[in-house]
């Protein structure tokens, strides 16, 4: 069987991964999508590398839970047959045992250089304008897909789409494009689909089967189910 599997934010949440959102959706006085453009980093670089420094800093403090080990116990069953697609910036499906991830958004632990258009791995800070590794310049920058950008290997979740057997969404909003449409684009190909989801999400109505409840608890689960 060839599953795609999306993770969103709800997976790494159980994780203490903190969204540096609080209740009226603002940063240091910044709404969070003034720190998550590329306008934004033209006109203010120091605090958005700020921003992602201080994010890129908190992910020594959290841990793979339960739903990240699991998929990677399926991956050592299913091998290529498994692709795990994420929307998330962390790296706690790799801290967790994954090697199959495609990070559709980028990544906190790597830099990606304005000049030459190199990606670097990258674990400091950015805000005191280190040089590139690979041209020199001090033109790095958080290695993101911000408000704007096109997200990463496109072509490439596409094409893995077309073939699965089974699509499954864990931890996603179901409001956030173009992730939000792989599922009606998998179900067209003739995929199963099915959501793990805290709560209903705003796509729930498009999937063949929903489970709603903590990740930590619904992933191991189905995972386990697979694996008889």
């Amino acid at each position: 069987m060839r599953i795609v599997v999306l993770t969103g934010a709800g997976i790494s949440a159980e994780s203490g991964v903190p969204t540096f959102r609080d209740a009226d959706g603002l940063w240091e006085g910044h709404r969070v999508e003034d720190v998550a453009t590329p306008e934004a980093f033209d006109h203010q670089p120091g605090v958005v590398h700020r921003f992602y420094d201080e994010r890129r800093s908190a992910l020594h403090a959290v841990e793979p839970n339960p739903a990240h080990r699991a998929l990677a116990r399926l991956e050592e069953a299913l091998g290529d047959n498994l692709l795990v697609v994420t929307q998330n910036i962390d790296d706690l499906h790799e801290r967790g045992g994954s090697t199959r991830v495609l990070h559709m958004h980028g990544e906190l632990r790597s830099a990606l250089c304005r000049g030459c258009g190199g990606r670097s791995p990258w674990d400091g800070h950015l805000a005191h304008l280190p040089p590139c590794p690979a041209c020199g310049e001090a033109e790095l920058r958080p290695d993101v897909v911000w408000f704007g950008e096109v997200p990463y290997e496109m072509d490439r979740i596409q094409t893995t789409l077309d073939r699965t057997d089974l699509f499954v969404s864990i931890g996603t909003s179901g409001a956030v494009y173009p992730a939000a449409g792989f599922v009606q684009y998998a179900g067209r190909r003739g995929a199963r689909t099915l959501e793990l989801n805290l709560m209903p999400s705003e796509g729930t109505h498009l999937f063949d089967e929903a489970r709603h409840g903590p990740a930590s608890e619904l992933v191991p689960a189905w995972v386990d189910e697979l694996l008889r």
